[in-house]
């Protein structure tokens, strides 16, 4: 008996994909998210890949999604900056492009922000789900990083760098990101830590990968964690929303020869 859809009462939900050289995996990404029938918008930003993928991207057919190029290459942080000023949806729900997350916890990261109970929720590899047994450091790292993403937030999180994210559009304008490449994870959650947001934790599948598969993260990005981490929390100090002071929705972008991509 097929599986009954996840009712979004009503809401718009945008997934946005940052891609830089993942001509592997983007395809059977693209397939599986479009699988949900949950996302009204999938908007893929290619961050100046080299490989292949915005070849490919760009033959798909108009309409499928939206695509964004890069001229240069900037970094996941302003790939994603570059999504969110995008963004038509109600909801907006971050997807990494390399099969290590599954969109069939999607209804899972929707439900609280669907239910009204939440603004903003974060998936985690360590609360129960599935994961593929990689490296002890790795593990390590990530734990002592949201412990000190924590001590910043005063937050009780137990995975600040997992990929899913998912955002009410309103409260996502009210951010003023400015990271360029990973530092965007700790800001995200920080920004919605200082607008004092509803947070949820649920637990995802992970599927990671290693190096030899191209697993781009290293120790360098670690360390920068740590400098984003401590600036952020020292730093981020949101100003009083004033109605008039409210980001409208971004116009449609010019269409370009190939209707649909940009």
């Amino acid at each position: 008996m097929p599986r009954k859809r996840f009712d979004l009462k009503g809401m718009r939900l945008s997934v946005v994909i940052p891609v830089y050289n993942e001509r592997a995996t983007i395809e059977e990404i693209l397939r599986r998210v479009e699988a949900t029938g949950l996302a009204d918008e999938i908007i893929v930003v290619d961050d100046a890949s080299t490989d292949g993928t915005r070849v490919y991207l760009q033959q798909q057919a108009p309409g499928r999604f939206r695509l964004i190029c890069h001229l240069f290459n900037r970094g996941k942080g302003r790939a994603l900056r570059t999504a969110f000023e995008a963004v038509t949806g109600d909801i907006v729900l971050i997807q990494d492009a390399d099969l290590e997350y599954d969109p069939g916890d999607y209804p899972a990261l929707l439900k609280p922000i669907v239910d009204g109970v939440a603004d903003v929720v974060v998936g985690s590899r360590f609360l129960g789900g599935p994961h593929r047994v990689l490296y002890f450091w790795h593990y390590v790292g990530n734990r002592f990083l949201t412990l000190l993403s924590n001590l910043f937030t005063n937050l009780n999180l137990t995975d600040m760098e997992c990929c899913y994210k998912v955002f009410r559009a309103d409260v996502l304008r009210r951010m003023r990101l400015r990271s360029e490449r990973f530092g965007i994870e700790p800001e995200l959650v920080t920004w919605a830590a200082r607008l004092g947001c509803r947070i949820y934790e649920v637990p995802v599948s992970y599927y990671g990968r290693s190096y030899a598969e191209g697993k781009k993260i290293t120790w360098r990005d670690g360390l920068a964690a740590i400098w984003h981490i401590v600036r952020f929390g020292l730093t981020v100090r949101p100003r009083p929303e004033r109605p008039a002071e409210r980001s409208p929705r971004p116009a449609e972008a010019a269409p370009t020869a190939n209707p649909g991509h940009q």
